[in-house]
């Protein structure tokens, strides 16, 4: 059996046990990796290729600090078709878990880590 992929999450630091997306990723079997904003670049620069990039825009997304990331990423990750997914804080309802495994595909638990 292969090792999982990991899914980068950026989040803004609160980690609260209703807000974290790395708990939500576990529950479904994916291993995950969580940075701060400040911190993206660098751990994608010595991770090898994430499975998916999780944006967990928090509610006040002040400046736009996070959507400007997010258009970025999704122009560098595009060739290597590694989804950048928006999770918005506000606007997450039940149901969640399974939305975010549809939209990062079975892949992550099929494909071995190179």
């Amino acid at each position: 059996m292969g090792a999982l992929q990991k899914v980068l999450v950026v989040d803004d630091g609160h980690r609260a046990i209703d807000r974290a997306l790395s708990a939500e990723l576990a529950e479904l079997g994916y291993a995950s990796v969580t940075a701060s904003l400040e911190a993206a670049d660098d751990v994608l620069a010595m991770m090898p290729r994430p499975a998916a990039v999780l944006l967990h825009v928090p509610p006040r997304d002040t400046g736009g600090a996070f959507r400007m990331l997010s258009e970025r990423l999704r122009e560098q990750m595009r060739g290597a078709g590694v989804p950048v997914i928006e999770v918005d804080a506000a606007g997450q309802q039940t149901g969640a878990p399974i939305d975010l495994q549809s939209r990062i595909g079975t892949r992550v638990l099929n494909e071995p880590e190179f």
